[in-house]
């Protein structure tokens, strides 16, 4: 394992990974040299984010998930496990996004948001675990968000919750799961180019422009870079850590 693929020979679980920031993930995780498992709803994009990455000579499968049904959860990560053999790396990148005013969210709004944003990286990491441990150690990744650095700026409450949550719940798994050579990391992007903010109004993404020391918005590429990079050999002696992921927009 070294040189151009320093992910080879691993298998790396994707959720939410059939668009966006996990697509990108899935597509440089394959470049690294992992085979890669897509987990998504949205079965008919990550059936074909699978076979773009088999197309460019990677090894990829997909897998239907509604990580909302927590009781399917550990169905959904054996399944995945299965396709290659083995679990080395999961990504939790599967969340949604709010923008519901505070004084408008409801309890259903806010347990929805919830059982994906914040239970499901637990459940999944929670099914994932015992196949690292037997192997000896892997990697975790999960995504936060600016938004649990500093407050939902254009998120909701219940966003920006579930988000700082993700923090927590990263070095407490990387606290317990150290001694098995499990390294357990998140990131936080800041506004990045994607579905989730394309609807945004041009003066919105402006302001948020002019405010970044870099004056632009991230690329799913951006942080599927630094996700590479903490499953990878080169951040060996990393874990507990959230790396921020935005143009400077937040310096902490």
């Amino acid at each position: 394992m070294g040189g151009s693929q320093p992910l080879a020979d691993r298998v790396a679980l994707v959720t939410g990974g059939a668009r966006g920031i996990g697509l990108a993930c899935a597509r440089e995780l394959s470049r690294a040299g992992a085979a890669v498992v897509i987990a998504d709803l949205l079965a008919q994009e990550a059936d074909a984010a699978a076979r773009s990455i088999v197309e460019g000579g990677g090894q990829a499968a997909a897998v239907p998930a509604d990580l909302s049904r927590t009781r399917e959860i550990p169905r959904i990560v054996g399944q995945a496990a299965g396709v290659f053999g083995r679990l080395d790396i999961l990504v939790n990148n599967a969340g949604i996004l709010s923008e519901v005013p505070t004084e408008a969210l409801t309890e259903e709004q806010w347990d929805r948001l919830m059982s994906i944003n914040l239970k499901a990286v637990f459940f999944v990491a929670q099914a994932a675990l015992p196949w690292m441990v037997r192997q000896g150690g892997g990697a975790i990744v999960s995504l936060s968000s600016l938004a649990a650095r500093v407050g939902g700026i254009v998120s909701a409450a219940d966003y920006a919750t579930s988000k700082a949550g993700v923090i927590g719940l990263t070095r407490t798994l990387a606290r317990q799961y150290g001694p098995n050579g499990i390294r357990v990391n998140a990131v936080a992007p800041g506004p990045i180019m994607t579905e989730m903010i394309r609807h945004w109004p041009e003066d919105v993404r402006k302001e948020f422009v002019a405010r970044i020391p870099l004056r632009r918005l991230g690329t799913p590429e951006d942080v599927a870079r630094v996700v590479v990079f903490l499953a990878g050999p080169e951040s060996a002696y990393l874990t507990g850590a959230t790396i921020d992921v935005n143009g400077g927009l937040y310096m902490g």
